[in-house]
């Protein structure tokens, strides 16, 4: 009798063994602002635009997929970025200006060329937004620009841009594509106001 009391406790001991050392759900690592290779003809002589450390809301700047439902912010469950969104968007951007800015070069922060001119862009909205819980999501992307006039610093032309794309279903790969469409349309509207706003005196 006793003897079967202890085989039963082992079995016991081995199966909440198990369960304390179970594999986590897999995570899916995913990214957006892809490069296509392709560089646009540039004039002779670009303007030279310095480009500022990207500012990005605290909920989103990690590798976590934000989403917002009504006044409730949760992340989305088994997805995360290859790396900190604040770093995929900073590197989108450089890429934009190296695929489409034809009179403006963009200065990464480790270049030391002297510039007249800074690009300030501070991501207001980075999230995954829902109606209701388990309704199709649309991707937000909010920034605002600033064009800095260097030594001084003065504002020389200031603009919000933003992006709603939806995601077409409430799966993740779904929403990590309207990520990619949202950045990219962004990112393309600031390159361009860069361009017209860039030479101003």
């Amino acid at each position: 009798m006793i003897r079967r009391f202890f085989v039963a406790g082992l079995a016991a001991v081995s199966l909440s063994g198990c369960a304390l050392l179970s594999t986590p759900d897999p995570v899916q690592l995913y990214r957006f602002g892809g490069v296509d290779g392709v560089s646009a003809a540039t004039v002779s002589d670009p303007l030279e635009v310095r480009l500022r450390s990207v500012e990005f809301p605290e909920a989103a700047r990690g590798d976590r997929l934000l989403g917002i439902t009504g006044s409730e912010a949760a992340y989305i469950a088994g997805a995360r970025w290859v790396s900190p969104a604040s770093q995929l968007y900073s590197t989108a951007l450089e890429s934009t200006f190296g695929s489409e800015a034809t009179a403006v070069r963009l200065i990464g922060r480790r270049e030391l060329t002297p510039v007249s001119r800074m690009l300030d862009v501070d991501v207001r909205s980075f999230e995954t937004r829902y109606d209701h819980a388990g309704a199709v999501p649309e991707v937000v992307v909010t920034a605002r620009a600033r064009l800095l006039r260097l030594p001084e610093r003065t504002v020389v032309a200031e603009q919000t841009f933003s992006v709603s794309r939806p995601a077409g279903e409430n799966r993740v790969s779904a929403i990590v594509a309207a990520y990619e469409a949202a950045t990219r349309e962004v990112n393309s509207q600031i390159v361009t106001w860069t361009e017209a706003n860039a030479g101003r005196a």
